[in-house]
């Protein structure tokens, strides 16, 4: 048996070492099994090297979840370089910032998806090889070079380089929902041990199927592989359309675990479910935000044996908290305590410690702490700051996440989502989280989704809108569903407006609700007179 994997292709290494024949990836009707995938990752690895890929040039992934995708990433790390998901859902100038801003070298996409921002590649300097997945264009004027996934995917082999696991393995792109997307790097160290510690309070074992529907540019969604990878698990990798989609390959593979975002949630919920699905699907985990009251108890209604972990996570930090499922019963609106092998204060400004139940922001501190943003030292500085307070006489600070998200934390010690410190509502003198409105609305099984936010008023300072979707294709009652939360809601929070929208409210590319898209669309039309 290998030593325990603290290089990120060494999880994959090291669950082919213990078991060569069995499923790491399903995709469609075909699979990869560990040996293979370890064998295509030495080969990709090869293949960037005779490229001139050295020690820390960032490779940019432009596809769909399928084999490639995977390969390339652990085949970049394994070269010494660091690999750069993007989501496939970007445009083309998004793609574009992304790769001039990391200054990739290297971009696999595919085939059909290489038109769509063949225009904006001529524009990234720093691009030197573009490898398509299918069939090669036809020759044409570009500033760089086209070759073919099956030329660089050759049977050359090579030694890996020496590397250590404080060295840079990927740069993962925020959906950029504040400006534009912002590149945080995180090293091997962080991946693995993110993998680790969740794998534990998951209980993950070889036995588990687990369903990749979260893109793998989201950091929950990359988690998917380093989780399974490290005990050897099998992954199914999925690019649904629908939300029937994703229940049909629950059924059909037998899937044990599924991580998802609460919008997904919320969807599923509507969908049909077999009742052979819980029979088998052992834990089912949410990320991404608060999951609504109602739709965790449906959940619960459909799946009464499977555990449900309600969680918490930073990009810049890979993962934070986690709610235990025998908690959830307790506190169903807490976000737990810290994962395995990581520290969550809450702080005030001064970087002295909250009382309980005091308002203060989340601080991460361990070794999932990520190396900052990429080319943006200022933006690092605000984010990663030396730990105050710390009594030791170490030479070096330590460097945490201060998260910017604004938690309580009770006297147990569980912690409370509040909201983001730039997305709080400034109303009639009072600080309002928009989640806990949004919670109030869901509250009333009146809406299928919402999204609260704060528009600029005269007399309040700020007015609190709602913009909701009809729960089962009915007709939403705003008068009745502002009644309902003026029982539960202090007069203050109560919303001013409901907008009613018939299709779904747009998600953001981690599929995320846009609460900020909706607040501009809002203003937009406030501004032109059509609200």
């Amino acid at each position: 048996m290998r030593m325990n994997a603290v290089l990120l292709h060494e999880l994959a290494i090291r669950s082919a070492d213990a078991h060569p024949g069995a499923v790491a990836l399903k995709e469609g009707d075909a699979e990869l099994r560990y040996d293979e995938l370890v064998a295509a990752i030495g080969r990709f690895a090869a293949g960037a090297d005779s490229l001139g890929m050295r020690r820390s040039d960032r490779i940019a992934l432009y596809l769909e979840k399928r084999f490639e995708f995977v390969i390339a990433c652990f085949g970049a790390t394994a070269a010494g370089a660091v690999f750069v998901p993007i989501n496939p859902l970007l445009k083309s100038a998004q793609v574009a910032h992304i790769l001039r801003d990391c200054g990739a070298r290297m971009l696999v996409t595919s085939d059909d998806r290489l038109p769509l921002v063949a225009d904006a590649l001529n524009e990234c300097p720093d691009l030197d090889h573009v490898v398509i997945v299918g069939r090669r264009p036809a020759a044409a004027e570009s500033t760089f070079a086209v070759h073919s996934w099956d030329d660089v995917l050759g049977s050359r082999t090579r030694a890996l380089p020496r590397q250590l696991d404080v060295d840079m393995a990927a740069i993962l792109y925020t959906s950029g929902s504040t400006g534009r997307p912002k590149g945080v790097v995180l090293s091997h160290r962080n991946m693995v041990i993110g993998a680790k510690s969740v794998a534990e309070y998951l209980e993950n074992s070889a036995a588990d199927t687990l369903l990749a529907a979260l893109p793998f540019s989201f950091d929950a969604g990359f988690s998917q592989l380093t989780t399974a990878f490290h005990v050897g698990a099998r992954v199914v990798l999925l690019n649904y359309l629908l939300p029937g989609d994703v229940v049909k390959a629950l059924a059909r593979e037998g899937v044990t675990g599924l991580t998802a975002v609460p919008p997904l949630w919320i969807q599923l919920c509507q969908a049909k479910w077999p009742d052979t699905v819980a029979d088998h699907l052992r834990y089912i985990a949410n990320t991404g935000g608060r999951m609504p009251l109602p739709t965790l108890e449906t959940l619960r209604r459909l799946l009464p044996r499977t555990k449900p972990f309600l969680m918490y996570g930073l990009t810049e930090a890979f993962r934070s908290t986690y709610l235990p499922p025998a908690e959830v019963d307790r506190r169903p609106d807490s976000i737990g305590k810290a994962i395995p092998n990581a520290e969550i204060l809450v702080l005030r400004p001064d970087g002295s410690r909250c009382a309980p139940n005091e308002p203060g922001e989340l601080v991460h501190r361990g070794a999932l702490v990520g190396m900052g943003y990429w080319n943006d030292a200022e933006k690092t500085a605000e984010r990663y700051r030396p730990l105050p307070g710390r009594e030791s006489g170490l030479v070096l600070p330590e460097i945490a996440v201060f998260s910017g998200d604004t938690v309580r934390m009770d006297e147990d010690g569980f912690l409370y989502f509040i909201g983001r410190r730039d997305e709080m509502i400034k109303t009639s003198g009072y600080r309002v989280s928009p989640t806990e409105v949004e919670e109030a609305v869901y509250a009333t099984e009146r809406v299928a989704e919402c999204a609260a936010f704060g528009t600029p008023h005269p007399a309040l300072g700020q007015a609190i809108v709602v913009v909701a979707t009809p729960a089962g294709g009915k007709t939403l009652d705003v008068d009745a569903l502002l009644a309902d939360c003026r029982r539960k809601l202090p007069a203050y929070m109560v919303p001013t407006r409901v907008v009613v929208r018939a299709e779904a409210l747009p998600r953001n590319p981690n599929g995320k609700i846009d609460r900020k898209l909706l607040a501009g669309e809002f203003a937009a039309h406030a501004a032109d007179g059509s609200q």
